[in-house]
């Protein structure tokens, strides 16, 4: 079952994500998080990922969400949102991927994200850390395997507040040859 995000809190979360998510799903996507924040006005972002992407293909083209697709998960949202009503003053819409830093918000995704690196916000410190940044392990009866720094740490998920994934850069790549003449020494 998806979760919202707390800030969501001023309107029924149910009622928001029974209108969300056949929208989204139609377009052959998976919604990912909801967020409705007042910044200088309310703004509500549906973040949507393609359906069945997995970890390792999330950066490619075909598993990308792009433009096309949020604005047409964006056009007919509106509509159903706006007949259904679930939020009681004005707002914006906002629909796009949730980027590569995503957040984790199902058992499902612990799972799926397995051999990735995140970082953990938990309700009740392990080994004195109520944060914990590693890769993500197996999930087996609702604990969750991290591993970090050689040390493997039990997390049941019921104490994961939020958790999201980490993005690395790799290492710097060669310069290329300009491709040009070499220049002499005289």
């Amino acid at each position: 079952m998806y979760e919202a995000s707390k800030s969501t809190t001023l309107v029924d979360r149910e009622r928001l994500n029974a209108v969300i998510e056949p929208v989204v799903h139609v377009h052959g996507a998976e919604l990912v998080d909801i967020e409705l924040k007042n910044e200088a006005g309310w703004i509500l972002r549906v973040f949507v990922e393609k359906a069945g992407a997995s970890a390792e293909k999330l950066s490619t083209k075909d598993a990308a969400v792009n433009l096309e697709l949020c604005s047409n998960i964006a056009r007919d949202l509106s509509p159903a949102l706006d007949a259904a009503d679930p939020i009681p003053h004005r707002y914006n819409l906002e629909v796009s991927s949730p980027g590569v830093e995503r957040p984790l918000k199902k058992p499902a995704d612990f799972v799926r994200f397995a051999g990735e690196k995140a970082k953990l916000k938990l309700k009740n410190a392990i080994a004195g850390q109520k944060v914990l940044v590693g890769v993500l392990g197996s999930v087996n009866d609702g604990v969750l395997d991290v591993v970090d720094g050689g040390r493997t740490y039990n997390v049941p998920l019921e104490d994961v507040l939020s958790a999201r994934l980490v993005f690395e850069f790799g290492p710097p790549s060669k310069p290329h040859s300009a491709g040009g003449k070499k220049k002499r020494k005289s």
